[in-house]
């Protein structure tokens, strides 16, 4: 059973979400399908989704919907439905990712239980290789359509747990007994969301159901890749200017329900800002430069962190989204999901977490005669846009130790004959010295940098 919401969703077109050849988007229209209205049982009311044939051509129910009240939850509540894209599966040997059910199993009447009306619950028997998200309510005690619900490809779907009891007939002195439960999603892997699809399932009896094996959608989450700024060059005894990336260096498209917002209530997520896009822009920052006129001489640096610890938790309060570690629904939420990012997109590491490093960063290098040295270091800015582009919380900094860049220029010599290509010889390398100390490769006259954790 999913929250209620006071705010109306106004209907438009939205992009969905796509996971190989499968189709997701949400709806906020139902319809009332049977009540417990003169029932001795606890009120709940079955709704089925709806989705608009002009908005949402083609999308299909899951499974209908329990809540426990009688109110109309059109415009306040909020369901996954599913389409067939228009391409098929990446993979050839896959099938259709929906398939109608080939028939229903009854599961409970409501004979005996003195209600206004007839209705029943049955469970739909998918095709083998697909599977039913939800149980399907009936008007009566005949058989709902074939064509009331959808069955999904069983890979693009995941086991998940039970959630506590949503209604049972409890007290109904009905001739049959019935317990509702919903999908409560396990863990995901890195770059994935797993998604309960916000429907019922019916088992008869009230205990908890053993080894019934209920599911949630699998959603991966999209990352795209821009180049990498360019490593500064030193060429000339001065640093030349940092330039300002134009776009990010990576952006993770991130589903309205995965986010909290403190602006917009899930409802008005779900209309006005559909895709959260959390972006990473990664940028050099100059450690420190050398001239050097004298004999060899070693050079000390050191470069703060720009990742806080407060700051970092600050940014999780108040969007939810983890770094390092999956996040997942709470009270507030339509339905309930768990989400989690790539630890290289967050720079988590799984045995040592940078982020709750304040130390420091000391780097150390010998500089030869007549030579300048500039040091680099990277430094990553996270910022959480809405669809329309306005920020959602502070920006989240952070500085990776592990990676430093070197540029050597060395001007030439005046009693040299060379080349005018080799009028002015630059070196310039990246290391990474948490990998295996390594150093970089200088010209043969020039000792090397040794960047480190610790300068005695």
């Amino acid at each position: 059973m999913t929250t209620h919401e006071t705010t109306a969703l106004p209907t438009g077109q939205m992009q969905p979400i796509r996971n190989d050849n499968l189709l997701i988007s949400f709806t906020t229209e139902f319809l009332r399908i049977w009540d417990t209205a003169g029932s001795r049982a606890k009120p709940a009311a079955f709704w089925r989704p709806t989705p608009p044939a002009d908005v949402l051509p083609g999308y299909f129910p899951l499974g209908d919907v329990a809540v426990t009240d009688s109110e109309n939850i059109t415009g306040r509540h909020v369901v996954a439905v599913v389409c067939e894209a228009a391409t098929p599966s990446a993979d050839p040997t896959k099938g259709s990712a929906l398939r109608r059910p080939d028939d229903y199993e009854l599961i409970w009447r409501d004979t005996g239980t003195g209600s206004k009306k007839d209705g029943a619950i049955w469970r739909p028997i998918p095709p083998q290789g697909y599977v039913a998200l939800g149980s399907v309510c009936s008007d009566g005690h005949g058989k709902p359509s074939l064509n009331a619900v959808r069955c999904v490809r069983d890979d693009l779907l995941i086991a998940s747990g039970l959630s506590e009891s949503v209604w049972t007939d409890k007290g109904s002195r009905g001739r049959q007994s019935i317990s509702a439960w919903s999908a409560v999603p396990p863990s995901p892997p890195l770059d994935e969301i797993h998604l309960a699809p916000g429907t019922f399932v019916g088992f008869e009896g009230y205990n908890r159901p053993a080894n019934f094996p209920v599911y949630s959608l699998r959603i991966p989450i999209l990352l795209e890749t821009n180049t990498r700024p360019a490593a500064p060059v030193l060429d000339s005894e001065i640093p030349p200017a940092i330039q300002t990336p134009e776009h990010p260096t990576y952006t993770a498209r991130l589903p309205w329900f995965t986010v909290k917002d403190p602006e917009l209530s899930p409802p008005q997520q779900h209309s006005r800002s559909p895709e959260y896009l959390l972006q990473r822009t990664d940028h050099y920052q100059l450690v420190g430069h050398c001239h050097n006129e004298d004999n060899n001489k070693t050079v000390r640096w050191t470069a703060p962190r720009m990742q806080k610890n407060d700051s970092l938790r600050l940014f999780t309060y108040a969007t939810s989204i983890g770094f390092g570690t999956q996040w997942q629904s709470n009270l507030h939420r339509p339905f309930l999901f768990s989400a989690r990012l790539n630890n290289d997109f967050t720079q988590c590491e799984t045995q040592s977490n940078e982020w709750l490093n304040p130390a420091p960063i000391e780097v150390a290098a010998i500089v030869a005669k007549n030579s300048s040295i500039a040091v680099y270091l990277t430094q990553s800015t996270y910022r959480l846009l809405r669809a329309d582009g306005t920020q959602v919380a502070n920006d989240v900094c952070y500085t990776d130790s592990k990676n430093l860049h070197f540029s050597v220029y060395t001007p030439p010599q005046s009693n040299a004959t060379v080349a005018p290509a080799e009028a002015a010889p630059l070196q310039s390398t990246t290391v990474d010295h948490a990998a295996d100390n390594a150093v970089p490769a200088l010209p043969a006259s020039t000792e090397l940098p040794v960047p480190t954790d610790s300068v005695p």
